[in-house]
């Protein structure tokens, strides 16, 4: 799977969403998007798979400034990252937003930093848990290239503690190839997000993206 978070890049989400919804269709591979919230519902028009970017620890109620699970299903959304580097969680709020997105029949990836937080996040029984460490996100040196050891504890990590769930690496990954050295090392799925949303052509980043499948 490659999992495109559009953070709050000054992108078009729209022309992004049609670009991988166009890929996606043209090659089978699994493409999906997590813009902002409130470009949820128009990234979800385009028929691309469409995920959050968060989801708060919280139900219905007194939850101002919240991102409830429910209404981001409801705008389209069928997945969502939980505790990326920059929007980091307590370990209770990480199994309370996990608690929504599953009442809300959502997806999940749950970021972590290191192989130990890896195995912690699977024991919360999430999805996949994608693998970052921050100081490589936003860089030009896959993860996968910099620190392979960093993927393969990880996918150990989570393994020994649920074989059911996946694990997903990111920060860096930009090219075909990026793709194919993570799936050698054992990820199943890429998070990105600069590579295709500071594209100058999204659409041909994301058709190098999936030759690496």
């Amino acid at each position: 799977m490659i999992l495109v978070n559009l953070k709050a890049y000054p992108c078009d989400p729209v022309e992004i969403a049609e670009a991988c919804a166009t890929v996606a269709d043209d090659t089978g591979a699994r493409v999906a998007v997590a813009p902002q919230a409130a470009h949820l519902s128009a990234v979800a028009d385009t028929g691309v798979e469409t995920w959050a970017q968060h989801v708060s620890p919280v139900e219905h109620g007194s939850h101002t400034g919240s991102t409830l699970a429910e209404a981001v299903s409801d705008a389209g959304a069928t997945g969502t990252l939980i505790n990326h580097s920059e929007n980091r969680l307590k370990l209770a709020d990480i199994d309370a937003s996990l608690a929504a997105a599953e009442r809300a029949d959502l997806e999940t990836v749950v970021c972590a930093n290191n192989p130990t937080q890896c195995g912690a996040a699977a024991a919360l029984g999430p999805d996949a848990v994608a693998v970052e460490p921050p100081e490589l996100i936003g860089g030009d040196v896959s993860v996968a290239t910099a620190d392979p050891a960093i993927v393969e504890d990880s996918v150990a990590a989570v393994e020994a503690v649920d074989a059911d769930v996946d694990l997903f690496c990111g920060a860096g990954v930009s090219t075909g190839e990026d793709v194919a050295a993570a799936g050698e090392l054992g990820a199943t799925g890429v998070l990105l997000a600069s590579g295709v949303a500071k594209a100058d052509d999204p659409e041909a980043v994301l058709r190098d993206l999936v030759s690496g499948l």
